[in-house]
């Protein structure tokens, strides 16, 4: 490495004094104009990487869900996967080094990961619309060249589209072409294989009313369009060409608000869903005819994909085991619904998509969804194997058809990461083949009401979790609190945790009722306030 050159470039993109910013689930997030050091040093880091890993490594410039005026990024790893939590800790390292210490802690890390800096680097770049998201992946560019590394500029993509050409790169094709052509081919084939089975239950029912959230999705989703079977009728709604990114719109505002986005007008039982910024997030809604507006979520999701899934394992009568991974943040309902009435087993993990994926690796089938709406369903090896060779080998029938279905499903779900598009086609082919209105798959079982609040802390690491963040265990008499306030509602239960990226504490209530959810949350919120360093005024019910 050529410490003249490096020290020329890396002047080009100064560190502004006194930031520190730490790599978490959502890699580097924050305003704009204050990441260009960063995606610089992202783009050395990604050669770093690819050289450790003799792979190709993917870098995703996006802050998905935030406003339009923030940006970010996110290293993807060879498999698709999230960066390995020992090198989350070298890019934060890197992002706050000074100028004089950058040959430094490039040299650490080499010398820790060992890192041979003569093997040759690749890495794929991709980015959202935001206006600021063009220039800095060129800074990730820059920081990729220094090192002599050798890049892939995919433009604008989905964030799961990036995933997904980091994995079919790595494994050989394999997994897929890599390139957009490629993944629009290899889903639209199994979405059309089957719903061609589906009994045609009228043609209202493939109608989707979508909301782009004014980002990515609605581009790729025009690019998709035409590869989409004729039955498929997808009506675009803030598809980026007149208001701000995420504003009023997405799939985090309906979620967090409740309600419908802005810009799309629902008639009575429409199905509408929205993705998020970056498409990695889904969930659906409608209003019924008394106008009331119902979400269905990420639990919701994952539990429509359960019953299909366990209905065809139970089908080709292989002993796979299947099991649903989910946060404390669950609606009880649905944790409810899927042991006792499926019988599925539920595990409970940490906040966060990377212990979900990481749990859900351990099942021949793993369901994951965060209530968010960011989820997938992960095949092993060994399952993916066995379904493939019936839906070839099989002589029975039933079992034959059943394989095949399953088959397509694998082919359809990308595996690699929540995909919007992708959770999209997999629910859109349940309902066709089960026959489902939306109203009946919200009817599955009635959500719990719940509420979530936040509470301005001095430090958020007075607060410190335990038993998948259900527990506090400090500060001290928190968690005893928490216990006797739950104890005064009905079907209650109340969690805090620290937020990963500010001084806040997240708070979460369900109870019987919405009145009661809400005091219970507020009592809770107090009891944080009072217990934990609140800042600021008390909150008020």
């Amino acid at each position: 490495m050529d410490s003249e050159t490096l020290k020329k470039y890396s002047a080009l993109h100064p560190k502004p004094a006194g930031l520190t910013l730490q790599y978490g689930t959502a890699g580097f997030r924050t305003k704009a104009e204050q990441l260009d050091h960063v995606m610089f040093r992202m783009g050395l880091l990604a050669v770093l990487r690819s050289r450790a890993m003799v792979s190709t490594i993917g870098v995703m410039v996006t802050a998905s869900h935030n406003p339009e005026e923030d940006n970010g990024v996110k290293l993807i790893d060879p498999l698709g996967e999230m960066l390995h939590p020992s090198w989350e800790e070298y890019a934060t390292q890197l992002a706050n080094a000074e100028e004089e210490e950058l040959q430094k802690i490039i040299s650490e890390i080499c010398q820790k990961a060992a890192v041979n800096q003569h093997k040759d680097a690749s890495v794929f770049i991709g980015r959202d619309t935001r206006p600021s998201s063009e220039k800095l992946s060129q800074s990730v560019i820059d920081g990729i060249l220094v090192l002599g590394g050798q890049y892939h500029d995919y433009g604008l993509v989905t964030t799961p589209q990036l995933h997904y050409m980091v994995c079919c790169q790595n494994t050989q094709g394999q997994y897929g072409k890599a390139t957009l052509e490629g993944y629009y081919e290899k889903l639209s084939k199994a979405f059309t294989e089957l719903v061609k089975q589906s009994s045609g239950s009228g043609e209202s029912q493939r109608h989707l009313k979508i909301d782009c959230a004014n980002g990515i999705g609605a581009l790729k989703l025009l690019e998709m369009e035409p590869y989409f079977p004729k039955e498929m009728l997808i009506h675009l709604y803030n598809d980026g060409t007149k208001e701000k990114l995420n504003h009023l719109c997405g799939a985090d505002f309906v979620k967090v608000h409740q309600k419908p986005p802005a810009g799309l007008d629902m008639k009575p039982n429409e199905r509408c869903c929205s993705f998020d910024g970056d498409a990695d997030r889904i969930v659906y809604y409608y209003k019924d005819p008394t106008g009331h507006f119902h979400l269905i979520d990420g639990d919701k999701i994952a539990t429509l994909i359960s019953i299909f899934l366990k209905e065809l394992l139970a089908k080709i009568g292989q002993t796979l085991q299947m099991a649903v991974v989910q946060t404390a943040y669950a609606n009880g309902s649905s944790t409810h619904y899927l042991e006792e009435t499926l019988k599925v087993p539920v595990h409970c993990v940490k906040t966060g998509v990377k212990h979900l994926h990481h749990k859900a690796q351990e099942f021949d089938v793993g369901v994951y969804f965060e209530a968010n709406g960011h989820g997938t369903v992960l095949f092993s090896k060994a399952a993916e194997t066995k379904i493939r060779q019936l839906a070839k080998e099989e002589k029975e029938d039933e079992k034959r058809e059943a394989a095949k279905v399953l088959e397509n499903m694998i082919d359809l779900i990308n595996q690699t990461v929540g995909d919007a598009i992708s959770d999209m086609l997999v629910i859109e082919a349940i309902l066709a083949l089960k026959g489902l209105t939306v109203q009946q798959w919200d009817a599955l079982y009635t959500d719990l009401p719940n509420r979530l609040l936040k509470v301005q802390v001095a430090d958020r690491r007075a607060i410190d979790t335990t038993d998948a963040e259900r527990r506090a265990v400090t500060p001290p008499g928190l968690q005893e609190k928490i216990d006797v306030l739950v104890k005064k509602y009905k079907l209650s239960r109340a969690f805090v945790r620290p937020s990963g990226t500010e001084d806040v504490v997240r708070i979460y209530a369900e109870a019987d009722t919405q009145e009661n959810a809400d005091a219970l949350a507020h009592e809770v919120s107090l009891a944080v306030y009072h217990l934990a360093g609140g800042r600021g005024a008390p909150p008020q019910p």
